[in-house]
């Protein structure tokens, strides 16, 4: 669990800890981004021009964005500074890494961008995060970025991945983060960092790396490959088939498309692995793993099976240890709540730049909203008693009272922030019945749009 105290200390006023010590190479664009951010997270998913207020801020944005000196890295290094800190506050946390792409095909009047798809007109970018995360589900931060653009030579290439490097093709950017992974658990050695993918990860390079620099954080990977093992004619599914179940488990399924939720049984297993490396590492040597299976044996009619694959360097030594591993990567969809909460509550693919630069500059910046979006939402769930002002400054919380009170008198105590989340959420819609249980992500993007504009009338027309 959470130090509920180290959150009081260092969320408190939360633009000034995310940005503490920007450094964009000019004082007065250091202010500029502060005060741009602040605006953005005021009303996440509307235009720029709506975000700024006014047109003169609106034309301060853009030329933020659009100066030589602002790039996606210096924007969110603050922030990875601030992510580091809390991380280091922590026991266990998961650097869950995936990557997502950036739709702009209907802005054709921005330059450097590239495919994205297999459609040779789809235009974008591509990006890469690694969000950190405690057990207990509170987002502490972006760690690492990667965004780029294919190269227009490469569009229709993708058969001749197999001839390259591994440091020449887009896989690197798995290793990228392993090192990034790598590098802030160094900076925090009490902490252990579980670097966390799915199975676009299972790439023998990405142990291998691990394995080579005896890396101090922990690789768990959703397994793609049916691998060979060092033992003749053995592979990896059938190995852990043959494993008898440490356990039986009770899970829930979430609701997919048109399938709704449903509860099941699953089987445990778990056993090391001694893998083989492909042919064209023949070189690299076998590395050791432990590897855990879960798998449902009886499905309803109809219904694929639950079945993970799981890798990892971490020991384990028991069933609890299995059951861990399995806890930790369920939470691995917490990344892709993250691009949904990017595109859909940041609103990120409707801005509009003459520049790729431009707008991974942006990029950087919703990332950052959105990682404080959800992680209102979380710690709300998490640590609902903590005072509300370790994540809302005063005139917002007041304001919100005020409100929804039908009053121009505040409490004098501050609000407990699990009470001040729900009704931000309510702002966005949500009921608050029994049975709506906990708000989500996008009533509190839309609720804190609204108290946007509550707050700017606080601001307007209380007494002096």
């Amino acid at each position: 669990m959470s130090n509920s105290s180290s959150y009081t200390e260092d969320t408190k006023q939360w633009i000034p800890t995310e940005f503490n010590d920007v450094n964009i190479g000019d004082a007065r664009l250091n202010q500029r981004l502060i005060s741009i951010a602040e605006s953005f997270c005021l009303s996440p998913s509307t235009s720029i021009p709506n975000k700024s207020g006014s047109w003169a801020k609106t034309k301060a944005t853009y030329r933020f964005l659009n100066n030589d000196k602002v790039s996606h890295e210096n924007i969110l290094a603050p922030h990875q500074h601030a992510t580091a800190k809390r991380v280091n506050q922590e026991q266990t946390v998961l650097a869950i890494q995936d990557t997502t792409t950036l739709n702009y095909t209907s802005h054709p009047e921005t330059e450097g961008l590239g495919n994205i798809g297999t459609d040779p007109a789809s235009q974008g970018i591509l990006v890469h995060t690694t969000l950190t995360l405690t057990p207990n589900r509170i987002p502490l931060g972006v760690v690492h970025q990667q965004a780029w653009v294919r190269p227009p030579e490469e569009y229709g290439k993708k058969h001749d991945r197999h001839n390259k490097a591994l440091q020449d093709k887009e896989s690197q950017k798995w290793l990228n983060s392993l090192w990034a992974t790598e590098q802030l658990q160094k900076d925090a050695p009490g902490t252990l960092i579980i670097n966390t993918g799915d199975r676009e990860a299972d790439i023998f390079g990405l142990f291998q790396e691990h394995r080579d620099n005896r890396m101090q954080c922990q690789l768990l990977v959703r397994a793609m490959h049916d691998r060979h093992l060092t033992n003749p004619g053995e592979h990896l599914w059938p190995q852990l088939e043959k494993q008898p179940v440490t356990c039986r488990l009770e899970v829930t399924v979430p609701r997919k498309k048109q399938k709704a939720q449903r509860t099941t049984q699953v089987e445990l297993r778990w056993a090391e692995v001694t893998l083989k490396p492909p042919i064209d590492k023949s070189d690299a040597g076998a590395i050791t793993l432990r590897a855990i299976y879960l798998n449902e044996p009886n499905p309803p009619s109809g219904e694929e099976a639950l079945s993970w694959m799981l890798l990892t360097t971490l020991t384990i030594q028991s069933e609890e240890d299995a059951v861990q591993c399995v806890e930790y990567y369920a939470l691995r969809y917490t990344i892709e709540l993250f691009h949904k909460v990017l595109k859909s509550g940041c609103g990120i693919e409707e801005h509009q730049f003459e520049s790729v630069e431009a707008l991974m500059g942006c990029l950087a910046i919703d990332s950052i909203v959105a990682w404080r979006i959800m992680f209102l939402t979380m710690l709300g769930r998490a640590l609902p008693d903590l005072p509300c002002n370790v994540i809302l400054q005063d005139d917002e919380w007041k304001s919100l009272y005020c409100f929804l009170h039908h009053t121009s008198e505040p409490p004098e105590q501050t609000l407990p922030l699990g009470e001040a989340i729900r009704m931000i959420a309510k702002l966005g819609g949500f009921m608050g019945r029994k049975r709506d249980g906990q708000p989500g992500v996008e009533v509190l993007w839309r609720g804190m749009e609204k108290l946007s504009i509550i707050v700017e009338s606080w601001k307007s027309f209380r007494p002096a």
